[in-house]
């Protein structure tokens, strides 16, 4: 169980980062978080669990347990399964309200935006406006439950 803040979670992908050189390191490091992430429940590989604005095919899906949100997710792309692990890394296992207010501030520290193709940044801010879509979409039903 991660019992980390979000803030924490970033900071420790920051430190992460600064241990690497150059950017092959990096994408070596993404790729290799990538091949880590767990297997996604091949029922959420289907059109209504993909990310749309992504240059790659990404299946994302959240539940609710315990008043946190869990993601899982798969990409048929190296470097997009690792991003969206490195997300998943930071978000998942948080309050709803929490993931809604998180500011990502990582992204910009490791500059990972600015290291990608135009289409890949573009696919990494739809996903984490899918991610926080889910949490927004959950802390209604917490809301109006009661």
């Amino acid at each position: 169980m991660n019992t980390k803040t979000i803030q924490e979670r970033e900071d420790q992908v920051v430190e992460d980062f600064s241990l690497f050189d150059d950017w092959m390191m990096k994408y070596e490091h993404i790729i290799e978080l990538g091949k880590k992430l767990p297997v996604i429940d091949e029922k959420y590989k289907n059109e209504s669990y993909e990310v749309k604005g992504c240059q790659s095919r990404v299946w994302l899906n959240a539940e609710l347990k315990d008043g946190l949100i869990y993601y899982k997710a798969d990409s048929d792309a190296i470097i997009t399964k690792g991003i969206i692990s490195l997300l998943i890394n930071v978000l998942s296992g948080n309050k709803p309200e929490d993931i809604v207010n998180a500011d990502m501030n990582f992204i910009n520290a490791i500059g990972l935006k600015e290291h990608l193709s135009p289409n890949r940044a573009n696919g990494l801010t739809a996903m984490i406006n899918y991610m926080k879509n889910f949490a927004l979409t959950y802390s209604k039903e917490n809301v109006n439950k009661n």
